[in-house]
């Protein structure tokens, strides 16, 4: 059944709940979005116009009452449909004042003078605005006491509610849908960027928004990159084609891969996917929660055994963003909690510079894991 889009109010409601209680623990006087997934998670502004840098967004979040948004006229219909009490509008962009002096009075008036000011400046943020900006708003509010409020959105994030897992477990159903049936068309002789666009064509066709993040590579025994566009060159017998895709349904994304073999593939190559295979196994029977990130990441790394792999984390958190905190690595001590939703992505590095990865998504229930993605099959698929 395809959820509904959108939120309804008490949504909204329940995640400012939970992040103002935090900030009262925290003793932050006023909490400032300048995120796209930050204030699209507060406020449920979603647009596409955060591709262009030019403007910034600013979303203030009072101890009580419901946010305020200072952001460019062109947005004001979008964010006046969104959960804020206030849309404060400046014109943009400016060569003079790029609504700084506005946001500092919504602000002042939130706060009062030299207020606790709780920001977005740990690991895996962006400021979003320019620094010497930054600088003005800080005189502009009486030097504030500024406090790094990270944890406070991470925290809340991480944990998602009924609504979120069902549109995640969507997106991740019509990915797996779109990659179950590339066996069907791709073919020996095929370009990657034939691939690429055909993959592509046929997500948006399953009823897929869109494929926000869509990278991959083949070659003999393995591939040497993960990350880079395709390129012309075919495909041939005893090459691997792996392909890993962000796609998006009503700003969710799924993340996860799948690798396919052609024709006369290496034994090594065969052997290291049935390893990886087993590795995502071992985690998705082992997780529990109340397990850490570095527990999950130990698990995988144990059916592994010592490799020469150095991409440094097997697998992260998901939801708005392609890749969310935590990392399944062997320094985060986050503690994994029922309805975090999360990927495993354990990987392989093989002789004459090649390697493997294998990306599932799941939730972790009480029980512990559940599928999101359609689980890959325990040997490698062959195209012949």
């Amino acid at each position: 059944m395809t959820p509904e889009r959108g939120f309804p109010k008490a949504e909204f409601e329940q995640r400012l709940a939970v992040v103002q209680a935090a900030m009262a623990t925290d003793d932050i006087d006023v909490l400032l979005l300048t995120q796209e997934h930050d204030i699209r998670y507060i406020t449920g502004f979603m647009t596409p116009f955060w591709q262009s840098p030019t403007r910034p967004w600013f979303v203030v979040v009072p101890k009580s009452g419901l946010p305020k948004a200072v952001i460019p006229t062109i947005g004001r219909e979008v964010m006046k449909r969104c959960f804020t009490d206030a849309v404060h509008c400046f014109a943009a962009p400016s060569n003079t004042d790029d609504g700084i002096a506005l946001l500092g009075r919504v602000i002042a008036d939130c706060a009062g003078p030299t207020p606790v000011l709780g920001m977005m400046i740990g690991a895996e943020t962006k400021l979003m605005m320019p620094l010497m900006d930054m600088e003005v708003l800080i005189d502009a509010i009486g030097q504030p006491e500024l406090v790094d409020a990270t944890e406070i959105l991470r925290s809340a994030r991480m944990v998602k509610s009924p609504l979120e897992i069902a549109k995640l477990r969507h997106i991740c159903g019509l990915a797996s849908d779109v990659f179950n049936g590339m066996p069907e068309w791709v073919h020996i002789g095929q370009s990657l960027r034939s691939i690429f666009s055909e993959f592509k064509i046929n997500a948006l066709r399953s009823g897929i928004d869109d494929v926000s993040y869509l990278v991959g590579n083949a070659g003999q025994g393995g591939y040497d990159d993960i990350i880079s566009p395709p390129g012309e060159d075919p495909i041939q017998s005893g090459d691997v084609l792996m392909l890993d895709t962000g796609c998006l349904w009503d700003g969710y994304f799924c993340d996860f891969d799948r690798n396919y073999g052609f024709g006369d593939v290496s034994g090594e190559a065969l052997d290291a996917y049935e390893l990886l295979w087993q590795a995502t196994e071992d985690a998705i029977t082992g997780l529990k929660p109340g397990m850490t990130s570095a527990d999950l990441f130990g698990i995988m790394q144990s059916r592994l055994g010592a490799t020469d792999d150095d991409v440094g984390r097997y697998g992260h958190g998901l939801g708005i963003q392609l890749t969310e905190p935590p990392s399944h690595i062997g320094w985060d001590d986050t503690v994994l909690t029922e309805n975090m939703v999360l990927t495993l992505e354990p990987s392989l590095a093989l002789s004459g510079g090649k390697m493997m990865v294998h990306e599932e998504n799941i939730l972790l229930t009480a029980d512990g894991a559940e599928l999101l993605s359609k689980r890959a099959a325990p040997q490698l698929p062959i195209i012949k």
